[in-house]
């Protein structure tokens, strides 16, 4: 279990916050109801949504079947992926964000697959996402010269989203940021003609 265990640690209190906070909003709280935390900037509000992660739809009853089979193998292809970098020793910093992205997934994947059936609104696999997080910290009116939306309000931060969206937006931007330390060059080390190890 040598370099599992940070990992583990991870996926687990991700999971953990991320369904105890589902829970308790799912059962405290009616679909868009909310509450200011600070001011207008930082609001709990209860939404559901049907597809991806910050709200974003892919639609009707197959869409979302379609969704829900994706979501379970990609989060097995990056659990594969997980226990790949942690058997090989890749940088530790890599390994935890990878853990991040994977819990989150998982997260979205078990209100997917099951919120349905738990809360007695659908089937398995036809489960919707409970989101709560809402920052619209910026509120206005695009200027009349703006192509498009031009006149439109606008927000500043739109979606709504929650924990395990948050970790795997956090795991996805540190690796962005950190690629290069992640991902340094091996040395490669050949053979020299007089039996010297020679470094490219």
């Amino acid at each position: 279990m040598k370099g599992y265990t940070k990992p583990l640690l991870v996926i687990f209190f991700v999971l953990l916050a991320d369904q105890l906070l589902k829970t308790w909003i799912k059962t405290n709280m009616y679909l868009g109801q909310e509450f200011k935390i600070i001011g207008n900037w930082f609001i709990i509000h209860f939404t559901e949504n049907n597809g991806m992660a910050f709200g974003l739809e892919f639609g009707g009853e197959f869409g979302k079947l379609a969704l829900s089979l994706f979501r379970i193998a990609a989060v097995a292809g990056i659990g594969y992926g997980l226990h790949y970098l942690i058997q090989r020793k890749y940088h530790r910093g890599l390994i935890l964000n990878v853990a991040l992205i994977f819990a989150g997934a998982l997260g979205n994947i078990i209100d997917s697959v099951l919120y349905g059936k738990i809360y007695g609104y659908a089937s398995l696999f036809h489960g919707r996402v409970v989101d709560m997080f809402y920052f619209p910290l910026i509120e206005g009116v695009f200027p009349k010269w703006v192509p498009v939306w031009g006149g439109e309000d606008f927000i500043f931060f739109r979606p709504v989203f929650n924990i395990a969206d948050a970790a795997i937006s956090v795991g996805v931007i540190l690796i962005l940021v950190f690629q290069k330390s992640y991902f340094k060059e091996e040395v490669v080390e050949e053979i020299g003609p007089n039996n010297e190890m020679v470094e490219e």
